[in-house]
């Protein structure tokens, strides 16, 4: 898309300005004719000398770049045909607009506009609303086999009234060229796929078979994984710098469900200590996966596939090592549920790994990656593009909610349609994916989406090599910085916040439709006060940016040795110890054509597909004047201060840890 800046002259002063507007001729032609607007920066003197970014109504910033009089107009939309009217970007909440009733009767028509635009619709039952809107793109994965008829449990709620939902507006769709790029990704992990043997059916043979299908040049930590993935050390590491780098809790007592003896794990932790000794200091940790308890699973190529809720026990070594000592593969103990441990063979061991490592997977993906970052995305973003653009809060979030729109629309029509990828590489297939995120949403907390707050929760504050907890903890007090002055200039009193009723029409939407309403969230339905704002808003931001960033962009590095991280299992969990063996372990692995089926997306979706938008770029920048942009300023140099931290640490660590790198962070969940 070529850029160009036009320029108009007017001979005579234009006033006072409070709108503008923007005509565009429609143009006779079978080529599509649209303009895509950024901003229109009106310089020079401006009425009787006020600068229309002036500080009128006390609520913000003069908006000064200098010396020359200055007022810009943000748009950031296409222009078809028509009159596009526009106000001065200068950030306003409500009281601020009151002060002319032109400009508020055009906010309050601008949000009715806005409310009808961005309409929410359900999904499935138990899951955060959705935006009412289909995706204007291709899909760029080969179409499914035709699927069943939907049931009634399942199948996606009707658009209100039978009427079709409107297709995704264009300025909030990809780009024709990251279409372009998108498909060709998809198009060449295909290929490789193919290539590599994992589209032929059948079953491995060997682990021979294994190493050479899945062998070949990866990246560092892809590399790292194949030579380390059967060591506890490594097992015990993804727990604190992995893919789902949340879910490790530290244990002061046992579950009633999972009967470890002190005689079972004494060969682990040594003569000079015990069970109960470690646990009272505070170095045993468990992983409790009893959300996957009773999903049903689904049938890739028409076989049947299983899932555990284990039990995970580890110990934080004297060597600073996180290590497993106890492994049970249900959440109901017996007989028939044995408790693993190191001891036990090196099959019988490898495989309770192995069935642990294919719940975390599910987990993972499903819970803290689809649910937590993309689903809950959309309501954030939903809820902001109805607010006016004018108010501060959209004005900060805005490029927090790029490109969120359409990438959840392709997961829904690529990944979660009956047929579709889910049911064809993972364990769950759509049915248990739709009941595990709707489990996932019942058992969401406020705590767990705050950085501070969930590490403090989980009891994870002082264990070491946490490089996760140490990055996302920087990023989050520079994100809240941020957020800090920003709220300032625009709320100066308590009062100010819970007096503006589009931000609690806001947050009340977001706690309707993201948590559907569930007070045992702790999410607020109301904000009372500018901490509560500051925090909520940093929330956001750092789910949508950083948080997403550390549970996705390792995806492929992390599983491309598929034995790391089955995304499904082809056995039944053991029973009996003695029932573990090699050919078990091999036997219960996914088919190369589940196995294919996942790595062809992981390799795509791990990696920003179009024009990369690292946090605190904000290349589409609404906010005018010079208070919020020196605030920006100190946002992006601190950024810059913690990204060389960053990667100083990870020059001298044999696995390094690059994903909250600020640097390779995209501000958006886009991918």
């Amino acid at each position: 898309m070529e850029t160009v800046v036009a320029e108009v002259t007017s001979a005579r002063p234009l006033g006072t300005l409070l709108l503008l507007r923007l005509w565009k001729e429609p143009l006779v032609s079978l080529v599509p004719d649209r303009w895509f607007c950024a901003r229109v920066t009106v310089t020079g003197p401006l009425g009787d000398g006020d600068d229309e970014g002036g500080d009128d109504d006390g609520d913000g910033d003069d908006g000064d770049d200098g010396d020359t009089p200055r007022a810009t107009f943000p748009c950031y939309r296409w222009l078809e045909s028509g009159c596009l009217e526009l106000r001065e970007g200068t950030a306003r909440t409500p009281r601020g607009a009151a002060w002319e009733p032109r400009l508020l009767q055009q906010r309050q028509e601008e949000r009715r506009e806005r409310e009808e635009a961005f309409q929410w619709a359900p999904y499935s039952p138990g899951w955060p609303w959705r935006l009412r809107a289909l995706s204007p793109a291709l899909c760029p994965w080969p179409p499914p086999p035709p699927p069943p008829p939907p049931s009634s449990s399942s199948s996606s709620s009707p658009s209100p009234g039978g009427a079709p939902p409107p297709q995704l507006p264009p300025s909030l769709a990809f780009p024709l060229g990251h279409r372009a790029s998108m498909a060709a990704r998809a198009a060449a992990a295909q290929v490789r796929v193919r290539l590599r043997g994992l589209r032929c059916g059948g079953s491995w043979r060997s682990f021979e078979d294994i190493r050479e299908a899945l062998g070949g040049p990866g990246t560092p930590i892809s590399e790292y994984v194949v030579q380390h993935w059967q060591d506890d050390a490594f097992f015990g590491e993804q727990y604190l710098n992995g893919v789902n780098p949340v879910l490790l809790r530290r244990c002061s007592r046992l579950p009633p469900n999972f009967p470890v003896t002190p005689p079972m794990v004494a060969p682990s932790l040594g003569p000079a200590t015990c069970l109960q000794r470690e646990m009272e200091g505070g170095r045993l940790f468990l992983a409790d996966y009893a959300l996957l308890e009773g999903l049903p699973t689904g049938r890739p190529g028409g076989d049947p596939q299983f899932l555990a809720a284990p039990l995970c026990l580890l110990w934080l070594s004297p060597r600073r090592q996180l290590l497993p000592i106890a492994i049970q593969l249900s959440q109901r103990p017996g007989p028939e549920a044995p408790i693993f441990l190191p001891g036990d063979g090196p099959w019988g061991w490898a495989l309770a790994k192995l069935w642990v490592r294919g719940a975390h997977f599910t987990l993972h993906e499903v819970v803290t990656h689809l649910l937590q970052s993309h689903f809950l995305g959309e309501t954030f973003a939903t809820a902001t593009h109805r607010l006016p653009a004018c108010h501060p809060v959209h004005q900060l979030l805005l490029p927090h909610c790029r490109y969120t729109f359409h990438i959840n629309i392709l997961a829904r029509e690529t990944l979660l349609n009956p047929g579709g990828i889910i049911d064809q590489a993972t364990a769950v297939g759509r049915e248990g994916t739709l009941e595990l995120v709707a489990r996932g949403t019942a058992a969401l907390t406020y705590t767990e989406l705050c950085v501070p707050d969930d590490l403090e929760h989980r009891g994870v504050t002082d264990i070491p090599n946490y490089y996760y907890r140490d990055d996302a903890l920087e990023i989050w007090g520079a994100i809240e910085s941020l957020v800090e002055g920003i709220v300032a200039l625009y709320y100066p009193e308590d009062s100010d916040v819970a007096e503006d009723h589009e931000l609690q029409d806001w947050v009340g939407e977001i706690f309707t439709y993201a948590v559907l309403g569930n007070e045992k969230t702790g999410f607020p339905s109301k904000l009372c006060s500018r901490p509560e704002l500051v925090k909520f808003v940093t929330m956001i931001i750092f789910c949508c940016s950083a948080r997403h960033a550390a549970v996705n962009s390792g995806q492929y590095d992390y599983a491309a040795w598929m034995p790391n991280t089955p995304g499904t299992l082809r056995r039944p969990p053991p029973r009996r110890k003695e029932e573990a063996t090699a050919e078990l372990l091999l036997e219960t692995l996914p088919s190369p054509d589940a196995t294919g089926a996942l790595l062809a997306l992981l390799s795509v979706v791990s990696y920003e597909g179009g024009e990369p938008r690292p946090l605190g770029s904000r290349t589409q920048e609404p906010f005018s004047g010079a208070a919020p942009r020196r605030l920006l300023g100190a946002f992006r140099r601190r950024l810059a201060a913690i990204s060389h931290r960053i990667q100083q640490r990870n020059e001298g660590l044999a696995l390094p840890y690059p994903y909250l790198d600020p640097a390779c962070v995209q501000e958006s969940v886009s991918i």
